[in-house]
């Protein structure tokens, strides 16, 4: 029996990516780590992962006992849902970015073609009322027309109904991704009272404020480009691995068997650990902290420490203790997000990757130029088919 662990820390970045003028200029100062550190100086209290790696990489501290690395993004931009398609083993091709006051009446022509019932609900707006349900619009918590949201009242529209709308909207644009969502405590009316244009010309839908969050919500994530097939969550159910999808993995990650979007990290980490000492078969945990990176978009220093304070403490006290001689763990992250540096949107930085396991080795595994090397990693593990792409590091890390 053995167990393979991916505890992702969203938004975690070291420093800014040197071809960080070709996407975002003003993200070539982002360091979310080191400017957290120097906003809080000693409350920032991560000793057992700056020693399992990020003092290395930041500080040339001596190297660690384990394995370490960092990694670039070889998806284009800085996106939780395609760094994670990228991390499992299969790198999204590049979109476009579109608004809906470009788009709007291409993608009405396709669901009215499909059999719906569209609506523009104000003048001269560019969103969209489908069937009196959901609302399509521009995503207004992304980069500049990376996204497009199918917004629903789940009373009016089941979630399965959502997820066929939104794959007829993604069939018929190609931004980065199209998230379909909702909840069955908000309405249609409510949805549209939440409706404002963020920049000139973006439209969309404020979803906090619409009640779509909390129970019973439910979303799918629609990539552009993106090899489910060829991903490690499902070469793994296809070969009868379990494979738990805990976080926001559950929500961004395709996948069979258990999956739980715990977004309180407090509640995320117990329940990763309590499944983690039940699992007595071989199996893969996939793990996502969120809200870390609910606080680099709140531009919030204070919750952000707060937050890698109780990651590093858990990591340490709880989880490394459960490990067998077999597992392995890897932790790392998927962006930046950088809170101090003036806007709320996701930077592009190298992520840290810190390996753990009392069969790893000391050693580094350099700088990877994709995240699907992870991916790659977790196929050799469990003896599965490779990745649709990705270099496994296992024999860097072990000796088999």
């Amino acid at each position: 029996m053995a167990k393979m662990t991916l505890i992702v820390i969203d938004s975690f970045g070291i420093g800014a990516m040197e071809d960080c003028t070709d996407y975002q200029p003003s993200d070539c100062t982002a360091n979310t780590f080191d400017h957290i550190r120097k906003a809080k100086k000693d409350d920032l209290k991560i000793p057992y992962m700056y020693g399992a790696g990020i003092g290395t990489l930041v500080d040339n501290q001596p190297a660690p006992q384990k394995a370490y690395g960092y990694s670039k993004l070889a998806h284009h931009g800085a996106d939780t849902y395609l760094g994670h398609q990228e991390i499992a083993g299969s790198c999204p091709k590049k979109s476009t970015k579109r608004l809906m006051k470009d788009i709007h009446s291409y993608i009405k022509a396709a669901l009215e073609n499909a059999g719906y019932h569209v609506a523009y609900p104000f003048t001269n707006c560019p969103i969209l009322l489908v069937n009196n349900a959901a609302v399509v619009a521009d995503n207004l918590e992304s980069a500049y027309g990376n996204i497009i949201n199918i917004t629903a009242d789940f009373k009016q529209l089941p979630f399965e109904e959502v997820k066929k709308l939104g794959q007829v909207v993604r069939a018929h644009v190609d931004t980065t991704r199209v998230i379909a969502f909702g909840g069955p405590y908000t309405s249609v009316e409510h949805i549209l009272a939440c409706v404002e244009e963020k920049h000139r010309g973006q439209w969309g839908v404020n979803t906090p404020k619409a009640n779509v969050y909390g129970e019973g919500y439910r979303v799918f994530h629609m990539g552009y480009g993106v090899e489910i097939e060829k991903q490690f969550p499902v070469i793994a159910a296809n070969h009868g691995i379990t494979v738990h999808r805990l976080g926001k993995t559950a929500d961004v990650l395709h996948g069979e068997g258990p999956a739980n979007p715990i977004v309180n990290t407090s509640n995320l980490l117990n329940y990763v650990g309590e499944c983690y000492q039940r699992e007595e078969e071989d199996a893969a945990f996939l793990v996502n902290i969120q809200e870390t990176d609910l606080a680099g978009h709140a531009q919030d220093v204070d919750w952000y420490c707060d937050l890698l304070n109780e990651t590093d403490k858990w990591l340490s006290d709880i989880f490394i203790p459960l490990m067998r001689e077999d597992d392995i763990l890897i932790v790392m992250a998927d962006h930046g997000n950088d809170p101090t540096i003036g806007h709320a949107n996701h930077t592009r930085e190298y992520v840290p990757i810190l390996i753990f396991g009392e069969k790893v080795k000391k050693t580094t595994i350099g700088l990877r130029n994709t995240m699907a090397d992870v991916g790659a990693t977790f196929c050799e593990f469990f003896h599965l088919p490779p990745t649709a792409e990705g270099r496994s590091f296992l024999s860097e890390i072990i000796d088999k």
